[in-house]
């Protein structure tokens, strides 16, 4: 199959998932100590975590739209610069996780445990498998490694700055740093590198137009899976 054709195939998937995406994203964005959300907007019972936020009776199909979109263009990127690679479907099945975070903590500043927990076991499961297959172009200790470095940095910031950094930012980083670590220690530094990047450059932005100061809390879940996707696509390129 040809790259382009694989990018496509990998865009369809990411617009199926990024779909199904709202009502978990509904149901997850509530503040710390809350329980999870069991009613639509329109204030109607829903159950489940997939599909849209709306229940039945007022189904507001449009708020699928934009998870689809950056999940698709997500989903091909990846595709697009790791080609037909047995950890492509490792990447695939993690992204929608990645947007499902970034979502949430842009509404509400919170990383949810259920999603933030299982992600570095699932990716080293999944990269545990993707070793067994020829063609693979990582390898799975770096990627154990990548995540106890990672997770531990993340720790040492957020004891040094409690007020700067969630915990959960420390969690989601133990499953980003198995993605990285995956192609080496250079893609761990390098998407580490660009999330505090990309968080500065936003904070910077924002103190400059005067819609924030510097003691002023901004998430920085969505920066650190962005300088993750970064890194990603270049270390697979490169592998």
């Amino acid at each position: 199959m040809s790259t382009g054709a694989l990018a496509a195939v990998a865009a369809l998937w990411g617009a199926l998932a990024g779909a199904l995406l709202p009502r978990a994203a509904h149901r997850f964005a509530v503040p710390p100590e809350e329980p999870w959300r069991d009613h639509c907007p329109a204030g109607h019972p829903i159950r489940g975590w997939v599909g849209t936020t709306g229940c039945g009776p007022c189904a507001k199909k449009r708020e699928s739209v934009p998870t689809a979109v950056v999940t698709a263009l997500t989903c091909a990127a990846l595709a697009a610069a790791t080609g037909a690679r047995p950890e492509l479907t490792a990447w695939l099945l993690l992204a929608p996780v990645g947007v499902l975070l970034a979502v949430v903590d842009v509404r509400v500043r919170r990383l949810p445990d259920p999603l933030t927990l299982p992600l570095a076991p699932a990716a080293l499961a999944l990269l545990g498998l993707a070793t067994l297959l020829p063609g693979h172009a990582g390898h799975w200790l770096t990627a154990l490694y990548g995540a106890l470095a990672l997770g531990a940095g993340y720790y040492a910031l957020y004891r040094i700055n409690p007020g700067g950094m969630g915990f959960g930012d420390v969690k989601l980083a133990v499953g980003t740093g198995a993605v990285l670590g995956w192609y080496g220690w250079s893609t761990v530094l390098l998407g580490a590198f660009a999330g505090f990047l990309l968080g500065a450059l936003y904070g910077g932005a924002l103190v400059a137009v005067r819609r924030a100061d510097r003691k002023t809390a901004v998430p920085f879940g969505p920066f650190l899976l962005a300088g993750t996707f970064a890194g990603l696509l270049i270390g697979a390129s490169a592998a």
